[in-house]
């Protein structure tokens, strides 16, 4: 599965586990990733970070940070893991500039969930 496969999956539950290629037609863009959003319930994302923050029992901002978004859902954030992250989503920048590359992932991730159902707060930008 795509990492962003495994974070749809971490915030959107069972359903996005059964269709992981709609995490990456949205990746793709195109008229295929307005299909898998309409065919997704809408998922007010912020209170399922929110909890997963208050599990992990430590201050992580997921609102502006990938790492710790990546941290709050188990998923392995890593440096190697954020590079494969950004090849999935086409990042054409230096991946070796990792403060540029987290920004930039931290949008596209928000970008895709809200373009696969999900609700976001009205502070987050995407």
């Amino acid at each position: 599965m795509s990492i962003f496969g495994k974070i749809m999956s971490a915030i959107f539950g069972t359903k996005a586990d059964a269709a992981p290629a709609g995490g990456g037609a949205a990746a793709g863009a195109g008229s295929s990733g307005g299909t898998a959003a309409s065919a997704t319930a809408t998922v007010d994302v912020a209170p399922i970070l929110d909890q997963a923050v208050r599990a992990k029992g430590e201050k992580l901002e997921w609102r502006t940070s990938i790492v710790d978004l990546m941290k709050a859902l188990d998923i392995d954030s890593s440096f190697a893991a954020r590079k494969d992250l950004a090849k999935e989503f086409g990042y054409t920048g230096d991946t070796n500039d990792s403060a540029s590359m987290n920004i930039w992932l931290h949008k596209q991730v928000m970008a895709k969930l809200a373009a696969n159902g999900g609700k976001l707060p009205p502070d987050i930008k995407h």
